[in-house]
Order: structure tokens, then sequence, then C-alpha cells
């Protein structure tokens, strides 16, 4: 008699049983005299020896595999540990003419699940399959509840991996630090020879913080083509995208860095009103001179500031010549352009002004600067641009004005730099603090939309997005940075501190309370608050785990 989940596993699926055995009498036996589908099952093969089955079993994917143990070309103990060393969730019934205690010893060691010996009748197989039937339900079950959370989680790991290119790019941990954390996502880092690419797509279209559906294809075929090529890519947001390309040599690796860049500048060329803008690095041969290549690449990204051309740039080193003389006529006016200072104050990051200070000053050729005149010229223009976007943006344009004076202590390229570097740092506080407290003033609506949807078991970042008016990387991005946390761990972080509430205040069937917090499926959000608070919901109701044990 099959038990409820039995019958409910029944109906919903087929359990899928595969059959190895190289006595055609004996096989045919088995597959005909058993009512395979009556009794819930899918009999999906057969095969003479385990040579042939292997491949079998692989593409088929069987709950149930049953074999004799004695077959020529491979025997049913060698095609078993195969079997469980790439699908160990599969149970597996074994078939023996012999009762050696040494052959039942190897099954039990490699996991078999059943050691029958012949002759055995269709009944008494049939009733051990059976036996199986519960147990194949209960790991399926697992799986899929385990995919779920893995899917759902997506954007934590999304976050893991910003945090480790952060790392790499910056070096600011150790290179062991590094290697593990990289080993902790499953990445595996080492290589001869490193070059990075910063890059971003961006449609006419839509704004700096929005994706076009032609910009979000771009992006995905992008991440392919890349992948092919055994790079390694990671989100920055509104930044876009960066790829770590990684090979055994400084040839095989621009091999690869050529392919990869020309087969994304071909893609954005197919469609209309998209651009391109990548910058990238020279190769480095140690993990530790990846920063030294992330600047390299930031400093030729920082170009597309200076350039409505789109592509990908390779950085170039400067070159000067000690006899260059500087004339007037020799600057071209757009290099000095008001609007293209504005245009990166507008979108740029703090973390890319002095990339962006290195293109704007070394446009002008090493002995401009050399020239008084000049140096003052070009400072009145940027601090009018600076002094313009400030006020367009609703700053307070007294905060600028210290540099009115500082202008006249500008006396050679370096101080000019530093001049530049700080008038715009300033500005961007000033933007930032203003966007800071417009993103405050989202966010706390998208915590208000949550406190009153989060009920909602299709509550998703995309819908919240919606709700603020962001797009979901932007929104992503931002709530991160205002919560400390990822939008899925606070949604996630609510639900289960709603649950733990209702178990410890009301008498509420856990059912009930799994659809009260967002959660339908009842199976998975036991796996949830087990897998988040350490222990299930029942165990928590009667009093054991505390109120901070959350680890979503």
């Amino acid at each position: 008699m099959f038990s409820a989940l039995r019958m409910i596993f029944i109906m919903e699926n087929k359990i899928k049983v595969f059959l190895v055995e190289d006595e055609y009498v004996v096989r045919e036996g088995i597959k005909n005299k058993i009512d395979w589908e009556g009794n819930g099952y899918e009999f999906v093969g057969e095969a003479g020896d385990g040579e042939l089955a292997l491949p079998m079993i692989q593409k088929l994917k069987p709950d149930i595999v049953i074999t004799d143990i004695r077959m020529p070309f491979m025997d049913g103990l060698e095609l078993s540990r195969l079997i469980k060393k790439e699908f160990p969730w599969m149970e597996i019934v074994i078939l023996s003419g012999y009762a050696e205690f040494d052959y039942a010893k190897q099954a039990i060691s490699i996991g078999v699940a059943h050691y029958l010996t012949k002759p055995i009748n269709s009944e008494d197989l049939l009733s051990q399959i059976n036996s199986l039937a519960e147990r194949i339900e209960e790991k399926k079950q697992e799986r899929k509840l385990k995919e779920k959370y893995i899917a759902e989680m997506a954007e934590n790991r999304m976050e893991e991996r910003r945090d480790l290119f952060r790392h790499m790019a910056t070096g600011d941990m150790s290179l062991s630090g590094i290697i593990e954390l990289a080993r902790q996502q499953g990445i595996d880092i080492s290589a001869g020879q490193y070059n990075i690419l910063l890059f971003q797509v961006i449609s006419g279209h839509h704004s700096q913080t929005e994706y076009s559906g032609s910009v979000v294809s771009i992006y995905e075929k992008a991440v392919d083509i890349a992948e092919s090529e055994n790079a390694l890519v990671f989100d920055r947001s509104i930044e876009g995208k960066a790829i770590v390309f990684r090979a055994d040599s400084k040839e095989e690796i621009e091999k690869i860095r050529e392919n990869v860049t020309s087969r994304i500048e071909e893609l954005v060329s197919e469609y209309e009103h998209v651009a391109l803008h990548g910058g990238i690095g020279l190769p480095v041969a140690r993990l530790t001179e990846l920063p030294e290549c992330f600047r390299q690449a930031s400093q030729a990204y920082a170009h597309r500031f200076f350039t409505k051309k789109s592509g990908i740039r390779i950085f170039a080193p400067a070159e000067h010549n000690a006899e260059e003389t500087f004339s007037l006529s020799s600057v071209d006016p757009n290099k000095i352009s008001r609007n293209r200072i504005i245009e990166f104050l507008r979108t740029g990051q703090k973390d890319e002004v002095e990339f962006f200070m290195d293109e704007f000053i070394e446009g002008f050729g090493e002995g401009a600067l050399k020239s008084a005149m000049f140096r003052q010229y070009l400072a009145t223009e940027y601090y009018f641009a600076v002094s313009t976007f400030v006020e367009e943006i609703g700053g307070d344009r007294s905060e600028t004005q210290a540099f009115d004076m500082a202008a006249g202590d500008i006396r050679d390229k370096d101080s000019t730099r530093d001049y530049f570097i700080k008038l715009t740092a300033t500005a961007m506080d000033i933007r930032d603090a203003g966007a800071g407290n417009r993103n405050k003033s989202v966010i706390d609506e998208a915590k208000k939309y949550i406190d009153e949807n989060y009920s909602d078991e299709e509550l998703s970042l995309n819908k919240l997005a919606s709700h603020v008016n962001f797009s979901p990387n932007h929104l992503s991005a931002v709530f991160s940075a205002q919560t400390g946390m990822t939008f899925i761990k606070y949604l996630t972080d609510y639900r289960m501190n709603k649950a733990k509430e209702m178990l410890r205040c009301t008498s509420k069937r856990g059912s009930d309370i799994s659809y009260e917090v967002g959660y339908k499926d009842p199976h998975y959000f036991s796996y949830l608050f087990k897998r988040t608070q350490g222990v299930t919901p029942t165990q928590y109701r009667n009093g054991q785990g505390g109120p901070d044990h959350g680890q979503a």
C-alpha cells in the first residue's frame, strides 16, 4: 500500500527506470512482466552491458538503475561507481547470481540501495523498487527546494562577485584572501597572464540608469562571448561590466582579447542608437599586478568622455617629446569644452576622477601646461564649468568659491592637475549628497512598499524597481548602498522576522504562516526557515533557536 506522499508523486511525476542486463531472456522478463506505467514508473531504456548503458544513463537521467553485477566490457559495480560519482542522487538496485559477501560489501560502499540475488520474481523486485519511491521523492523535493533557493539568492551571489572583483582590482586584500574568496564562489583565478576590459553599453533612448531591451540583450550575448573564452565576467552595476581575461601566455591572452572585443564591437554594430565604450589595460603576469592593469583599463575607459565614437580603447602609455613647444593655435577648442567636463560630473564616478584628469590634461600635450597664460585660461574654464554644473543640480555654488582664489596658485602641470581633481571631487560630493538624499527617499519608499506587500509571493526586485521608477540594476546598487544588504536578503530577513513573530505569538499553522509571509509552498518556507534560522519552524515555536539566529 502506497503512502500519501507516494500517491501524490505518482500523480504528478513518473519515476524513471533503466535496466542493464546482459542476459536477453532475463532482461525481457523484467521489462515485460512488470506493469511499470500502472505502478507509477516510466521504463526509459535498457542496455546489455555497462559500457553501452553509461552514455544512455547520462542522457536519460533515470531515477532508478537496475543492473546485473557480472557483465562483459563493464560490470555492474564499475558502472555503479561511475553513476554515483556523477549522479549521487540516483538509486541503484544490483541483481546478482552470486551471494558472495565481498560483492555485497563493495555494493554497500558504493552506495547501492539494494543488493538482490537471482533468481528474483517480478513481484519481489517491484516491492524493492516501491520501497525506494519515497526516498526518491524526498531527494527530488530537496533538490527542487535547493535549486529554488539558489535562484532566489542570485542577487546575493552577484554582490559577492562584485566584491571579489573590487578586491582584485584594488589589491586591498591579501593574495591568499582573494584566492580563498574566489574558491568559495567556485572560481579558479589561477593563470599565467591576466588582462582587464571595462565596458558599458548605452542606449540613446534611455538614461544612464536605465536598460533598454537591446542593451540587456547585448550584455547577455557579450557575457556568453567572454565566458566561451574562459574569461570571468563581473557586473559593475550602472558602470557596466568588467571582464578578466586569463591565459597561459601573452600571445594567447592577446588572441583572446582581440577575439572577444571584436565580437562585442560587431555585436553592438547590429543595433541602432546604441553606443559601446570600453577600456583595456596591458597584460600582467601576476594577480598582485591586476590593480595596475585596472588603473590602465580605467584610464582608457575614461576616454569615453572625450569622444562620441563608439568602441573599445586599449591603454597606451603617454609619449612625451622633450623638445615639444606650445602654440595656442595648436590647441583643439573641443578639448576644453565645458560640456565635456559637465558630462563627466553628471555620469562619472569619484574613483574615475584621476583617470579622467589624466586623459583631460594629456590631451593638450606636454608643452601646453608649461604656459602660465594657458594654465590660467584652462583653470578659469574648468572653474566655470564646475560652477555651472553645481547650479544646474541645485547645489550651493559658494562651496566652490574657495577654488576661485586657489586658481592663482597653480604653477605647473602637477599643481594644475591637483587643483582640477580637488575641484571635481568637491562638485561630486555636492552631487552625491543631493543624490543620497534622493536615493534615501526612494529606498524609504521601497521599504514602505515591502512592508505593505511582503506577503505577495510575486514581489521581486523588478516589481519593486517598477514601483519606484528605477531600473532593477540601479535599484539593486542603491538599495545595497543605503541598507548595507541586497534586496533579496532584506526581503528574506523581513519575511523570516514576521514568521518568527507569528510562530511565537499565535497558534496559526505553519502552512498558514508560510502563505501570509509570501511563500505559497510550505515546503519551501520550511526549507528556507531552516536554512536561514538554523532550526525548523516547529523547533522555533517550541523554543529552540534565538531571535537573532537569522543568516539569510
